[in-house]
C-alpha cells in the first residue's frame, strides 16, 4: 500500500496537536495548583468537587448566621443584665417602703426613683441592634420602637403600651436545624416565646407593676406594697431570670454550632483539594515527558520527511 506524503503530514501534526494541547494543559496546572479545570478533565472529580463547594458555600452561610446571632444574643444579654440590675433595685425599694416605720417623704424619695427607673427600662426595651439597626425586643415588627411611655403633667408614668409582637425570626444554622435569639417584648397568647416585659406563661408584667409601686409610694400604701406589689415584682425577676439563663444555653449552643461548621468547612476545603489539585511535583515530572516527547516528535517527523528547518528556508 502507498503511504503519500500528505498522511506522514496530517499524522505528525495531529501528534504535535495532541501534545501540544497535553503542553498547555499540564502548565496550567502548574501555574493555577488545579488538576481539573473544566468537566471533561475528569468528570466524576469534577461532579465530587461542585458538590463540596456547594457544601462550602452552605457552610459558609451558616457560618455567618451564626456569627449574627452570637452579636445579637451578646446584646440581647447587655440589656437583660441591665434589667436585672433595675428590677432588683425596685424589688429592695419595695422591701424598705414595706415598712411602716418610713415616713412619707421617704415613700415620695423612693416614687421618684420608681419613675426614673421605669422610665431607664423602657429605654432599655427600646434598644436597637447596631448591626441592624432593628429593635431587640419588637418580635418580628422590630421596624419601630416597641414600647411608648405615658405620662401625666407631674412626671407619672401612667401607661407603658407594647406596639410589637409575640413572633421572633429563626435563621438556619445547620441544615434542617433553626433556632431563635430573640425575646418578643411582651407575649400574652399563653404560647410561643416567653416575652421579655410582660407574659402571661410566668404573670410578669414588669411596666405595670412597676406602675403600681409608684402610685402606691406616692399614696403611701404601704400594705399594698408589701402584700400585692412586691410578689408581683418577684415574679418579673424570675421572668428575667429565665431569659438570663435561656440566653447563655443560646450562646452555648451557637459556640458549639460555629465550631462544628468552622470543623466542617475545613473538612469540605480538603476534600475540594484533594478532588481538584495538582502534584505540582508528579505535573513537573509529566510535563517534562511531555515537552520531551514533543521534541522528539519534532525530530523524528523531519527524519521521516527528511525535512528540516533549513529545508524550509533554503
Amino acid at each position: 500500500m502507498r503511504v503519500t506524503a500528505n498522511a506522514f503530514n496530517d499524522s505528525l501534526i495531529n501528534q504535535l496537536n495532541v501534545l501540544t494541547s497535553r503542553q498547555y494543559n499540564l502548565q496550567n496546572q502548574v501555574s493555577t495548583g488545579l488538576r481539573i479545570s473544566a468537566p471533561s478533565d475528569d468528570p466524576a472529580a469534577m461532579t465530587n468537587t461542585l458538590k463540596y463547594q456547594a457544601d462550602k458555600a452552605a457552610q459558609t452561610q451558616y457560618g455567618s448566621n451564626i456569627a449574627t446571632l452570637q452579636t445579637r444574643a451578646t446584646s440581647i444579654y447587655n440589656v437583660l443584665q441591665s434589667l436585672q440590675t433595675i428590677s432588683s433595685r425596685v424589688g429592695e425599694l419595695s422591701t424598705l417602703a414595706s415598712d411602716s416605720t418610713k415616713s412619707p417623704a421617704d415613700l415620695n424619695n423612693y416614687g421618684d426613683e420608681v419613675k426614673q427607673l421605669i422610665q431607664q427600662a423602657a429605654q432599655l426595651a427600646n434598644t436597637k441592634d447596631a448591626a441592624t439597626g432593628q429593635y431587640l425586643f419588637g418580635g418580628t415588627a422590630a421596624g419601630a420602637a416597641p414600647f411608648t411611655v405615658a405620662t401625666d403633667a407631674n412626671g407619672n408614668v401612667t401607661g407603658v403600651t407594647y406596639q410589637g409582637n409575640s413572633s421572633v425570626n429563626k435563621i438556619e444554622i445547620a441544615s434542617g436545624v433553626t433556632v431563635a435569639v430573640d425575646i418578643p417584648g411582651a407575649n400574652t397568647s399563653g404560647s410561643g416565646a416567653r416575652g421579655l416585659i410582660t407574659d402571661s406563661q410566668s404573670g410578669a408584667d414588669f411596666f405595670n407593676h412597676l406602675i403600681s409601686l409608684q402610685n402606691d409610694l406616692a399614696s403611701g400604701n404601704t400594705a399594698a406594697i408589701a402584700s400585692t406589689d412586691s410578689a408581683n415584682l418577684q415574679k418579673d425577676e424570675n421572668n428575667l431570670l429565665y431569659h438570663v439563663s435561656s440566653n447563655g444555653v443560646m450562646q452555648s449552643r451557637l459556640n458549639l454550632a460555629a465550631t462544628i461548621t468552622s470543623n466542617s468547612s475545613q473538612s469540605l476545603d480538603k476534600m475540594i483539594s484533594d478532588a481538584s489539585s495538582a502534584d505540582v511535583v508528579q505535573t513537573m515530572v509529566q510535563l517534562n515527558q511531555a515537552q520531551t516527547a514533543y521534541q522528539a516528535a519534532l525530530q523524528s517527523g523531519a527524519k521521516i520527511m527528511q525535512l528540516s528547518i533549513l529545508n524550509y528556508i533554503s
